[in-house]
């Protein structure tokens, strides 16, 4: 199964030859080998092996690469394994990369696995004869290597306990990017009263300053118009419902740690979200932690309409909106009041 990003996720089953898998990526063809039925120092087969090959010229002198690759559960129960990364150049047809192996114990069941890649093209190098011409950096793969540190716990010197699930990451990196972890390592406050998920978006946006939870899914067009559409919409709805409580979670642990660019990200992606479930519990949300355009937002959506206004009133939010913030509610109805003469 291939995607526009480069993405492809493969299922084989053990065989005594080799696996090939093609797809374009940036205009240029690759290949994935896979090597099914690789022996450990026992004589067993618990790795998986693969090797990216480039299949095409390159438009300049060389193409900088950057390789992602793991096991994933496909029966869901197990996390996927650790994301292998490898960055590579490629200068002409039939270069290819070092044979990466995979760990399979665990992935490997009923002689069958699932290999995910994810293959990003970085930068295409020019071949430089003269060494006073312009020299050209590559991007910057510094967030993969962090992640790739975080995800290993390679020296990890603090561990965190989140909703009964242990993180380690290091105290250096968090103190650097938060001012709240810099005061709290001067005392012994490692319980953290939030959602493990949070939390690990959290450290996940310190290290690399992405959120993968934001990541936008991509629903098949066909599949609109096919028996499974109603099962599709409830699911499309129930992942919207569940990213946005996410979003107000993380919008307050980035308020609480002084992540302030996190902040306005939640911030803008709640804005976009807004309905009549969402007004009041997001408009206390922008209250309490000093968000003002994301509190415009919603006050404008609740006094767009009459029906919109009583729609809002009748929710649970507005309940806890009344309760915890009576002030913003009487500028609420002074709006609303105002906006009808």
């Amino acid at each position: 199964m291939m995607t526009d990003d480069g993405e492809t996720t493969a299922e084989v089953f053990f065989v005594q030859h080799d696996v090939r898998y093609r797809w374009i990526v940036d205009g240029y063809e690759w290949e994935i080998l896979l090597y099914p039925n690789v022996l450990d120092s026992r004589g067993l087969s618990t790795f998986v092996a693969l090797r990216l090959i480039f299949l095409s010229e390159p438009r300049a002198g060389a193409v900088r690469t950057t390789l992602r690759s793991c096991l994933v559960d496909q029966e869901g129960v197990h996390k996927p394994r650790h994301e292998n990364y490898q960055t590579i150049t490629f200068r002409k047809p039939q270069d290819s990369s070092e044979r990466i192996k995979l760990e399979g114990f665990g992935y490997i069941k009923d002689g069958s696995f699932s290999v995910q890649c994810t293959l990003d093209v970085l930068r295409e190098l020019a071949e430089e004869t003269d060494p006073l011409k312009k020299l050209y950096l590559p991007s910057s793969d510094l967030h993969l290597q962090l992640a790739q540190l975080l995800h290993r716990e390679t020296r990890a010197d603090v561990r965190f306990l989140v909703s009964g699930e242990s993180f380690a990451a290091h105290k250096a990196i968090l103190a650097a990017r938060s001012p709240v972890f810099m005061a709290e390592f001067f005392g012994d406050m490692k319980d953290k009263d939030m959602e493990s998920a949070v939390f690990k978006a959290l450290v996940q946006f310190i290290y690399t300053d992405t959120v993968p939870e934001f990541r936008q899914q991509e629903w098949d067009g066909e599949a609109i118009y096919t028996d499974s559409a109603p099962k599709l919409e409830q699911q499309e709805e129930a992942d919207t419902k569940a990213g946005t409580v996410m979003t107000q979670h993380l919008l307050a642990a980035a308020d609480r740690y002084g992540l302030d660019r996190l902040k306005l990200i939640c911030a803008f992606k709640l804005s976009g979200g807004i309905n009549v479930d969402t007004a009041a519990t997001t408009l206390t949300l922008a209250e309490q932690h000093n968000c003002p355009e994301l509190k415009a937002r919603c006050v404008q959506f609740i006094i767009k309409t009459s029906a919109t206004l009583d729609a809002v009133l009748a929710t649970e939010g507005y309940k806890h909106l009344e309760a915890s913030c009576p002030l913003v509610v009487i500028d609420l109805l002074r709006s609303a009041r105002g906006s009808k003469t």
